[in-house]
């Protein structure tokens, strides 16, 4: 028997992680409960087989879903207790949780569970606006303290790199059938009934150039889909999130360090752009590690900004994921 203090909290958690973000929004996770334990399982069907081969970008996904039950424990008065990859004979089981002692939320807590539904992937330029100083330093200890590094990427030598190997990984997987027909499986046409994948408003149908040019993924290949949103020129911010090795257990704490940088950046008015296309290269990802990661292992090239574009979400049903 479920004690009826923690039901809700239990509850609470598994509604809370079909929020999370994941790459192409494939949500590729599902859950079980067991007594007053949940589990979170990598749901292996909706791996990029092309793009993600290894699974790396899948279990940071998986990790995003995972930091946000653990905020929604807390903000219902209990501190979560997590095993990681708990079951060698199981690999898809990535992590149990179940409530432990009973704390009331902080300040902190609540902030970041407001925006759980709150926040959106950006997919064009920023507002011309600043991102303050104080908060990327706040976003740098918040991924720190999940177990990854999130590196501000200020120098211009440096950013027209990042940029111009976004461009080159873009261009070559734009020309090969295969790339192309996986991101396009995930893009949503006008009108659309699916709960995944990216909605055809989600993107803009011609974003603005911005300088350098971080091109967006191609999700209306060969067709005239996309919204009118995406008006803002300015990169914002770019920055990278590397952790020091790069097994399944960083990729889950990498996709924990996301979650909170970007809901702590979503309850300032700030917004993230991914662009991972060039880690999805082994020869350029190798050359950012060695390059501008300073040896550790680039896991995801973002972009951070103010954008007052205000789009909608899918997300499948609780019906769908949980057993």
């Amino acid at each position: 028997m479920i004690e009826q203090s923690v039901q809700p909290a239990l509850e609470a958690a598994l509604e809370a992680a079909r929020w999370a973000p994941s790459v192409h929004n494939t949500q590729p996770w599902t859950f079980s409960v067991s007594q007053e334990e949940l589990g979170l399982r990598a749901d292996t069907g909706r791996k990029l087989l092309v793009g993600d081969a290894s699974g790396r970008e899948l279990l940071i996904s998986c990790g995003a879903a995972l930091f946000t039950m653990r905020t929604a424990l807390r903000r219902h008065g209990f501190e979560p207790v997590v095993r990681i990859l708990p079951d060698p004979d199981r690999p898809s089981l990535l992590a149990t949780l179940r409530p432990g002692a009973e704390t009331p939320p902080d300040e902190a807590t609540r902030l970041l569970g407001e925006q759980i539904e709150r926040r959106r992937t950006h997919r064009a330029g920023f507002a011309d606006l600043p991102v303050p100083d104080r908060l990327l330093d706040r976003l740098v200890a918040a991924a720190a303290g999940e177990g990854a590094r999130l590196t501000p990427v200020r120098a211009p030598e440096a950013v027209d790199v990042l940029a111009g190997l976004t461009r080159a990984a873009q261009a070559v997987q734009s020309t090969d059938r295969r790339w192309s027909l996986e991101v396009i499986r995930w893009g949503r046409p006008p009108g659309s009934s699916r709960k995944d994948g990216v909605p055809a408003d989600g993107y803009p149908r011609q974003a603005a150039h911005t300088e350098p040019h971080f091109p967006q993924r191609d999700y209306s290949w060969r067709h005239d889909w996309g919204g009118q949103g995406g008006a803002g020129t300015s990169i914002g911010v770019p920055a990278l999130l590397t952790t020091a090795a790069d097994d399944r257990e960083s990729w889950i704490a990498c996709g924990q360090a996301l979650q909170h940088v970007l809901l702590l950046a979503s309850a300032h008015g700030v917004s993230a752009a991914f662009h991972t296309q060039a880690l999805e290269m082994d020869l350029l990802r190798e050359f950012l590690r060695r390059e501008l990661c300073s040896g550790e292992h680039p896991q995801l090239v973002m972009r951070l900004g103010v954008t007052f574009d205000d789009k909608g979400a899918v997300r499948r049903p609780l019906a769908d994921l949980v057993d």
